[in-house]
């Protein structure tokens, strides 16, 4: 059986952390704030003190963290990661991040005798409930390969998308993408209501059809309920568009709704919506609609 460490036990983490221990895994956890992960030590979690002993004496350690500074500090230093873990395991950091510092991690790691993955994921808290999110893995694929139990206990659409960093571009993508359709939904909403359609009538119909999203099914009735609770956070994904812009400028590659939809949460953010799910963004086409302005 597989020793796993699990660092960043949040509103993602701690369901990922039960999947893994109801697939047999021994998962010790490690975050910094020991009261947000009460239950799931009390569901079997192996409590650490210190990314140290997280990492120590574990066959493979995952990360799932906030920001880039974030992934920085519990693999790199003294007490960190890649300073505590035998040789031969292997580190799967899931945080989405930049995929430089997934490729720094790799070499690190590799000069040390261990094996690194970066594979970040789509699906939020529901996918990470329920077991089905989307896995997107770069690194050597006989590492991917070695570790696909892992990966099962956790998701359900597992890729291999290439060498190093490769999974974070992927994820680049997926938030591109995803920034488009949420954006998408609102101005959906924002138009039914000015148009005297019902907007739930209105989501029911265009769900079935060619404007169809998981945005939409998902994250459009959650606008209409008022229910802003994060499954995902406004900040994190600004952390996430601001990569992907940053990536895309390096490669000479113009992304304009990309860049209205970041400004967009960007206000909403200065709304005090940092903490709300990213479905809050219907606020800021609210405040538009209003004739405040943006």
């Amino acid at each position: 059986m597989k020793k796993i460490g699990f660092i960043g036990v949040g509103v993602m983490g701690r369901s990922m952390v039960r999947n893994l221990m109801e697939n047999g895994f021994e998962v010790s956890i490690y975050t910094r704030t020991k009261g947000k992960a009460e239950s799931v030590i009390a569901d079997g979690a192996l409590w650490c003190d210190s990314v140290k002993e997280c990492a120590a004496g574990k066959d493979v350690v995952i990360t799932i963290v906030g920001y880039p500074k974030d992934v920085e500090e519990v693999y790199f230093g003294e007490n960190g990661i890649l300073e505590n873990i035998p040789q031969g395991s292997v580190v799967i950091d899931m945080t989405t991040t930049s995929p430089t510092l997934s490729q720094k991690i790799y070499e690190e790691a590799g000069r040390r005798g261990v094996s690194a993955l970066d594979a970040p994921v789509s699906g939020g808290d529901t996918g990470a409930k329920n077991g089905t999110l989307a896995i997107m893995c770069g690194g050597d694929k006989d590492v991917f390969d070695s570790v696909q139990d892992v990966f099962a206990a956790m998701g359900k659409n597992i890729v291999y998308e290439g060498g190093p960093g490769m999974g974070q571009h992927c994820k680049m993508a997926n938030q591109i993408a995803l920034a488009g359709a949420l954006a998408g939904v609102c101005e959906a909403i924002a138009y039914a209501k000015a148009a005297g359609l019902d907007p739930k009538t209105m989501l029911d119909t265009i769900g079935s059809g060619a404007a169809a999203s998981w945005q939409l099914s998902n994250n459009g009735y959650k606008m209409l309920d008022r229910d802003f609770a994060p499954g995902f956070y406004v900040s994190h994904f600004i952390k996430d568009m601001g990569i992907a812009r940053e990536e895309a400028a390096g490669r000479k590659t113009v992304l304009p709704v990309l860049e209205e939809v970041l400004s967009e949460f960007t206000e909403l953010e200065k709304m005090g919506g940092a903490a709300d799910g990213t479905q809050a963004l219907i606020r800021v086409y609210e405040k538009e609609s209003d004739g405040s302005g943006i």
